[in-house]
């Protein structure tokens, strides 16, 4: 996909999105628990990727500090 294709394409879901806003209010019960219902769960994976990236961001920009090494000594033969 060509990248005017991909910003025409989010443009007409934007405006679609804005449609609806400006719908909801004169919408059926059922229609605002539904999007309500959708909304939320965007929220939620969006807010959960965000604490993925976090974990791992800080996991690998600050490695948790290493204990005293020690030393390993060769064994004797008996």
């Amino acid at each position: 996909m060509a990248a005017t294709d991909f910003v025409q394409e989010m443009r007409w879901v934007g405006e679609r999105l804005l449609l609806k806003l400006q719908r909801l209010p004169q919408a059926e019960p059922v229609e605002i628990v539904a999007f309500s219902v959708i909304l939320l769960f965007t929220a939620t994976v969006v807010v959960l990727l965000l604490v993925a990236c976090s974990c791992c961001c800080t996991h690998c920009c600050c490695p948790e500090p290493r204990g005293r090494k020690a030393q390993v000594r060769p064994m004797t033969p008996p």
